[in-house]
C-alpha cells in the first residue's frame, strides 16, 4: 500500500458558519481540490490526467462523508490526505481524511470520506473502460479502505 498524498488546505475565515466551525458544504470542495491534485500527481509513475484521453472525463458517481470533529478556522493550513481505495474497469474510488493540520499523522481527523468516480466518453456520456495506463496511474496510490465508523449493513 502506498502512503496518501497530503494536500495542504488553507482555510478562509469565510469558510466558518454561524456555529463557528467550517461548514459541512465546504468539505465537498476540499475533497474536490484534493482529488484533482492526486489525479494530477505523477507519484512514482504517470499522472492519471496525463494518460487520459481528451475525449473522456470523470464524473462523481457517489460521495460519502462522515464528520468526526469540528474543523475550526486557523491561519495554519489544515490537511487532506487522499488515496485510491479501489480501481475497477470504468470507475475508481478515492479515500480521504480531513485533518486540522497538514503535519502527517498529527492533529485531529475531522472527517473521513469516499468518492467514486466514473470514466465517461464525452460524446456519448456513457461509461468507458480505463486503459492500462490509467489503471496503473491510479494503482500507484492504492491505500487502505476508509475507516468509516458505520457498520457495513447501515
Amino acid at each position: 500500500m502506498s502512503p496518501p498524498l497530503t494536500v495542504p488546505l488553507q482555510l478562509r475565515f469565510g469558510d466558518e458558519d454561524s456555529y463557528g466551525h467550517v461548514n459541512n458544504a465546504r468539505f465537498v470542495q476540499f475533497l474536490e481540490d484534493a482529488r484533482v491534485r492526486l489525479l494530477s500527481e505523477p507519484g512514482g509513475g504517470s499522472a492519471f490526467l496525463d494518460v487520459s484521453d481528451a475525449g473522456q472525463y470523470t464524473l462523481v458517481g457517489r460521495h460519502e462523508i462522515e464528520y468526526l470533529a469540528p474543523l475550526n478556522f486557523s491561519r495554519e493550513p489544515a490537511g487532506v490526505d487522499v488515496w485510491i481505495t479501489a480501481v475497477g474497469s470504468s470507475s475508481f474510488t478515492l479515500g480521504y481524511a480531513v485533518r486540522d493540520t497538514e503535519a502527517p499523522d498529527a492533529g485531529t481527523t475531522c472527517a473521513v470520506a469516499s468518492t467514486t468516480m466514473i470514466l465517461v466518453d464525452r460524446q456519448s456520456g456513457r461509461p468507458v473502460p480505463m486503459s492500462e495506463a490509467q489503471q496503473a496511474a491510479l494503482a500507484q496510490w492504492i491505500g487502505r479502505e476508509v475507516p468509516f465508523r458505520r457498520t457495513s449493513g447501515a
